[in-house]
């Protein structure tokens, strides 16, 4: 009897043995059988007959205000996880970006399951099939380009509706990578509307002084609680809203008092009026720094300044497309420099440099960058602001290197769609410490292939220091 069980043990560790021995994939195989070998087909099908497509080109595919019809096309996009339910701060959706490292587009992906946390886990890679897919809004008019399983129409209009069982077996493939994300790390004031579905850092963060004692959501609030973060790099407070989810296993958390850095998912809110950052985790919030101290606006002296006295000065124009361009002018006393690619009745293409005298960035700290600008017949902003330290006078503006500076100071200023004025308003206090060496900056007015041809009159350039 103890013979017969010793042998009917040996057979079953042997079979078992053999199981697992016929479970190991060698080198050959991208996608492991442990994933199931229904997805290991669907994908390596895909895969062998579907067509790859951007970001970009998915979001193409939806057009606000049409009716949304689903994707006839062998088309697949792959992506990588950035957001995670296993806190409850998410839910019923996830998203991807299209790098693990420096991406530039997010996706969300709104489906029927919950706990997707280890299915789809931060970092995953992620392959869509899109045919039969539905490409759209999940809320309209939200902004936020989704993929969804199918739509629905109401007197507001047609939005996408989440995926069902079926269709994520199906259509929603994972293959056997897990990529570490490297989060984007921008500054509060540079997070816009592109920056959805993306993991960022922001450093030198901390939550506003009203709300020491208080935490991450408030229990008189009933879905969602917005908090406060504010960045004081600079002379003001710029502000962005962190939400966290009724359903998080962290809102009862205090919120940190002292200053740092926070890892989360840029998102917007409900109705998709404002952006907000969204945690995966508490983990993810590192500020353990003392809370920063606002620079003072009288520590501060100009070291720069110019103000186009009916005169270019030395200062550059140079074109790289189109034939209108900057030209200096004045009016009732007030010299500034004008930019436009309106010219007889039609919009022009225009791409004209207005690039200044090289400046010692190392002769000073903190710097501060202050334009003022006058617009008229407004239909878009076509002002940007770069520098660069290894451009030649007189040569090609193209073959330089350039990093933009003052895109969110220059996007907030007000546009004029009637007349000239000759009001002049102040971008906010532009950060250019980071500026070193010699270096030039330039001001670019770019009609953006014909479609803008707002004009534009910078009549002070003032860059402060202390």
């Amino acid at each position: 009897m103890n013979k017969a069980i010793k042998s009917l043990k040996f057979i079953l560790v042997l079979i078992a043995s053999v199981a697992i021995t016929s479970c190991v994939q060698d080198d050959d195989y991208t996608i492991p059988s442990s994933l199931g070998d229904e997805e290991n087909k669907a994908l390596e099908e895909l895969l062998l007959t579907g067509n790859e497509i951007s970001f970009e080109t998915v979001k193409a595919m939806y057009t606000e205000g049409d009716f949304i019809e689903p994707v006839d096309t062998n088309d697949y996009v792959k992506g990588y996880v950035t957001s995670s339910d296993q806190t409850g701060n998410f839910f019923k959706e996830f998203f991807i970006q299209d790098s693990p490292t420096n991406p530039t587009s997010g996706l969300k992906i709104i489906l029927n399951q919950v706990d997707t946390y280890n299915q789809f886990n931060l970092g995953r890679e992620v392959y869509i099939s899109l045919q039969d897919l539905h490409i759209g809004e999940e809320r309209v008019g939200n902004g936020v380009i989704t993929i969804g399983g199918g739509t629905e129409t109401d007197q507001f209009g047609t939005t996408v509706t989440s995926l069902n069982e079926i269709q994520i077996r199906q259509k929603v493939l994972r293959s056997s990578v897990t990529e570490t994300i490297t989060p984007l790390n921008l500054g509060l004031t540079a997070i816009n509307g592109d920056h959805v579905g993306l993991l960022v850092t922001v450093d030198n963060v901390e939550f506003a002084d009203d709300l020491a004692g208080e935490n991450y959501f408030d229990p008189t609030e009933v879905f969602d609680t917005q908090r406060i973060l504010q960045d004081c790099s600079g002379f003001t407070y710029p502000q962005f809203i962190l939400e966290t989810s009724s359903f998080s296993s962290f809102k009862n958390e205090p919120l940190p008092i002292l200053n740092g850095s926070i890892t989360a998912v840029v998102s917007k809110t409900f109705d998709g009026a404002s952006l907000v950052l969204a945690l995966n985790t508490i983990d993810d919030v590192n500020m353990e720094n003392p809370r920063c101290t606002l620079l003072d606006i009288e520590d501060f002296e100009v070291i720069f300044e110019e103000g186009f006295d009916n005169s270019l000065g030395a200062w550059e124009v140079i074109n790289t497309l189109g034939t209108n361009e900057w030209y200096a002018s004045s009016y009732s006393g007030e010299g500034y420099v004008r930019g436009s690619a309106y010219d007889d009745d039609i919009t022009l293409e225009m791409i004209s440099w207005l690039i200044s005298p090289s400046i010692d960035f190392d002769a000073n700290d903190n710097e501060r960058l202050i334009l003022q600008v006058a617009d008229a017949f407004s239909n878009g902003q076509p002002l940007k602001a770069y520098y660069s330290n290894d451009y030649t006078t007189g040569s090609n503006p193209d073959d330089a290197t350039w990093t933009e500076i003052g895109a969110s100071e220059i996007a907030a200023l007000p546009e004029n769609t009637g007349f000239f004025n000759n009001v002049y308003d102040a971008t906010g206090l532009i950060d250019i410490s980071m500026i070193t060496g010699n270096a030039v900056l330039a001001f670019v007015y770019d009609s953006d292939d014909a479609t803008i041809s707002s004009t534009i009159d910078l009549s002070n350039v003032q860059i402060l220091a202390n």
